[in-house]
């Protein structure tokens, strides 16, 4: 799909000043599934929706480990994202290597970003088509930045990318006061829970298409998948514009009195009174 003459090449510029090429990039984050980063005083946690080609195949991993204290989840290319994800560990090992310590999240994401930059200032190459949220602990506390084709890079308290994330982000405005009181469990819930609205109509949150990465204080990196994920699954709602709960032991108390509460009358039985007084 060409717009004009002015998009055949990262190195031109149109006369309104913009780079399509760039812009084109952009649009393949949007086109990948939903990832939600969000964070407390204390841990960051990424939540990510998983993606499989057809039910032969597994799902396409989304969160990747950088360092004990560092990992990203991407929206896009996913060769892309394992690309600058290797690129990412090497700085890491790097650091140390030389300097016997663990680098600062600021300083890898802006070297990720000096790197994207290149792409998009040079003929011959394109942008990279990946969105990452960067999630990190370090000696100044909890860090989550995004990044974006354009290079650019932003430190967030709670964001969402991908495909239908605009009711992510939503639902993480209305809460964002919340979450810096969050514990762990209760940020999780809330990261669920805004992952489930970026769902299609007809699909639900699995322990097979979710995957869950928290770091933070006095913890290393860990990502949870498969029977990992599905105790948080268990405290919540599945399915898209399920109810919503504050905490996951609200989601558990709001269960047992779904299955401790008497069935419906049948409509026939609500209604047969109703219609012999209107006669």
């Amino acid at each position: 799909m060409f717009r004009n003459q002015y998009d055949n090449d990262v190195g031109t510029w149109s006369p309104q000043g913009r780079i399509h090429q760039i812009e084109y990039a952009m649009e393949a984050v949007k086109q990948g599934s939903a990832t939600i980063g969000l964070k407390s005083k204390t841990h960051v946690v990424l939540v990510a929706l998983k993606r499989s080609t057809s039910e032969l195949s597994s799902y396409q991993k989304k969160i990747y480990p950088i360092d004990d204290h560092i990992a990203v989840s991407i929206a896009g290319l996913t060769s892309d994202g394992r690309l600058l994800s290797k690129f990412m560990r090497t700085e890491c090992l790097n650091s140390r290597y030389v300097f016997d310590m663990a680098l600062p999240v600021s300083r890898l994401v802006t070297s990720i970003g000096d790197k994207m930059q290149v792409c998009t200032q040079v003929y011959g190459r394109r942008p990279y088509g990946v969105g990452m949220l960067v999630a990190g602990y370090d000696s100044q506390g909890p860090h989550l930045f995004q990044t974006c084709p354009s290079s650019n890079y932003y430190d967030c308290k709670a964001m969402a990318i991908g495909a239908r994330s605009q009711s992510a982000r939503t639902y993480l405005e209305k809460q964002l006061d919340q979450f810096s009181n969050c514990s762990l469990d209760e940020l999780i819930h809330h990261g669920l829970v805004a992952l489930r609205e970026c769902l299609p109509s007809d699909a639900e949150l699995t322990e097979k298409n979710v995957s869950i990465g928290v770091v933070g204080y006095q913890t290393k990196m860990e990502v949870y998948d498969d029977d990992k994920v599905k105790p948080y699954l268990d405290a919540l709602d599945t399915r898209k514009g399920g109810r919503v709960y504050s905490s996951p032991d609200e989601a558990e108390q709001g269960g047992q009195m779904e299955q401790e509460a008497p069935p419906a009358a049948d409509q026939g039985d609500q209604q047969g009174p109703q219609l012999m007084e209107d006669s």
